[in-house]
């Protein structure tokens, strides 16, 4: 049996996306010394995939209110309408703090416009019924994500620690510990050595993004397997929400390129969707039966309009028709996306785009306060990892980068106004935190983990996707609870690895999904059960909470 050794920090991050380098750089400014976990490269997230851009009130024929009303008609009824506020009317502020930071969005004047060419060009996107999406270019995640990482590399009190994962929180429930559940760091392997240590701080913040990666298609990278969600259940904190999660309408439909994202900007710009009503039949537009706003319907509808038209026609996709719009003007306006849709055969100008919905987004998670505060002392969550209530049961577009930045700073006030009594452990705990190997020894049966790993996220696309029953819920539910009972008896049988680590994060993610939706016993937002098929009045901000009995910890 190997004992590990213990780092202590004042602060850790979980997590190197615009949301985790944002609160490391918060929590850096106090001087205290920050460490940063992130599983593969620093700048390997979902947030560098960003291609819309933030959602903001910049322009004087837009104002808060519009904004709030927006989120809260996108929301279906299950935002919380004070985070919803302080979120929106934090954003201007944050804005003009990265772009100090060296942050660059597109002006009207990049794009060839005349009139009022120093403000920025603002785009608009479904469920926008205003122009305030500030982007650059259709990278806009990628630029802000390039800032931060830059901006924390300057930072001599924040070490980044990459290829290191974290494998579940330290919380005092765990040690058998009296009192209200406490978090004390975390469990990180390095995936370089494959050694474990221990991660001590006063604070821990989870920000490891999605969980795109619990289905079969999906637009998320490889990195996006709900790992923060994943270890806050373990360690007891409320989970909200699960059951709703976003499928983005418009992935590009290629037999060699995967998990393109086709951005609603193009449909902010006057895309329109179409659909072929027999084979080789000229594409018509469908939009209009299923939504006032047509295309640029929120995405919920969408995702699920298309979903039924593929259906209908028995075709694999549908198509956005964007060639109103000259050549010049959508290379200038979606440079990348042309690009990759050059690269695919398909010149933007003159082609239909074969698209078709894959899981996107998380809007449920870690249930928190607008400052990050999660049930567990001393353990916060930013970005998609939490619940703050901003995006209630269907995330409106481009709402998430600016929850990425403005949560941050209000955790970052939270921690330092407490931090002498959330920097007060007992000695004694040092002793409870190691990890040890236990009896554990190297697998030779790694094929169990890549099939565990395929055949829950196949079950999850086919029973647990954008069309639900109850008798599909079951049936995920049943298999779920066999694979997670081979996954544990692994887990505790076998030295950890980065995969082992994955699998069995993407499965408690998987039944948290599961159980949220058999919970939900009606049709709302993201989530959609032909058995109930109906809004129940009773169920309006009533949020899905699901906490692990702290007395099994």
């Amino acid at each position: 049996m190997k004992i590990h050794e213990i780092k202590q920090f004042d602060h850790i991050v979980i997590g190197s996306g615009l949301a985790g380098l944002t609160c490391a750089y918060h929590l850096a400014k106090s001087g205290r010394s920050v460490a940063v976990f992130t599983k593969r490269e620093i700048d390997e997230c979902n947030s560098r995939f960003a291609q819309g851009g933030v959602a903001c009130v910049t322009d004087k024929l837009d104002s808060f209110d519009e904004h709030v009303a927006d989120t809260l008609t996108a929301g279906a009824g299950m935002c919380d309408e004070k985070a919803v506020r302080a979120i929106v009317e934090a954003g201007p502020e944050a804005i003009n703090e990265i772009i100090s930071l060296g942050a660059k969005f597109t002006t009207r004047a990049e794009l060839g416009h005349k009139d009022d060419p120093d403000s920025f060009d603002l785009g608009r996107e479904g469920g926008h019924h205003k122009r305030r999406i500030l982007h650059a270019g259709d990278i806009t995640g990628a630029e802000l994500e390039r800032v931060m990482v830059k901006t924390i590399r300057e930072k001599n009190n924040v070490t980044v620690f990459e290829n290191h994962i974290a494998i579940d929180l330290v919380v005092s429930k765990r040690l058998g510990l009296p009192g209200s559940n406490r978090c004390f760091g975390c469990y990180v392997l390095n995936s370089e050595n494959g050694e474990i240590f221990t991660a001590l701080a006063a604070t821990t913040t989870i920000a490891c993004g999605g969980a795109g990666k619990v289905y079969l298609y999906t637009s998320n990278p490889d990195v996006a397997c709900g790992s923060g969600v994943a270890m806050a259940y373990r360690a007891g904190a409320k989970i909200a929400n699960m059951e709703f999660i976003q499928f983005h309408p418009t992935i590009l439909y290629h037999p060699e390129i995967r998990s393109f994202l086709i951005s609603e900007a193009l449909r902010g710009e006057g895309a329109v969707l179409k659909c072929r009503e027999k084979r080789n039949a000229e594409p018509v537009e469908f939009m209009q039966k299923y939504h006032p706003m047509q295309s640029l319907a929120p995405r919920d509808v969408v995702a699920r309009a298309i979903d039924s038209e593929m259906k209908r026609t028995g075709e694999e996709c549908v198509y956005l028709d964007i060639r109103h719009h000259s050549e010049e003007t959508l290379k200038r306006r979606f440079p990348n996306i042309f690009a990759q849709c050059l690269e695919a055969g398909i010149n933007m100008a003159k082609d239909l785009i074969p698209v078709v919905p894959a899981a996107h987004f998380v809007c449920g998670g870690i249930k928190t306060e607008v400052n990050g505060a999660t049930s567990i002392l001393g353990l916060y969550a930013a970005g998609e990892s939490a619940c703050t209530g901003l995006h209630g049961a269907n995330r409106l577009a481009s709402n998430s980068l600016l929850e990425a930045m403005v949560i941050p700073r209000a955790m970052a006030e939270d921690i330092e106004s407490r931090f002498d009594s959330l920097n007060a452990i007992h000695p004694d705990i040092r002793k409870a935190m190691n990890w040890t190997t236990g009896n554990a020894t190297n697998s030779d049966e790694q094929i169990l983990i890549a099939h565990n790993w395929d055949e829950i996220r196949r079950f999850m696309w086919d029973y647990v996707g954008i069309y639900r029953t109850s008798k599909r819920l079951e049936r995920a539910k049943n298999r779920i609870k066999l694979i997670r009972k081979e996954i544990e008896k692994y887990y505790w049988d076998f030295i950890v690895t980065p995969d082992l680590v994955e699998l069995r994060n993407i499965a408690t993610v998987a039944e948290l999904i599961i159980d949220s939706s058999l919970k939900r016993k009606e049709s709302r937002g993201l989530h959609y059960n032909a058995d109930y098929p109906f809004l129940d009045p009773e169920l309006e901000c009533v949020d899905t909470i699901i906490q692990r009995d702290v007395r099994s910890l």
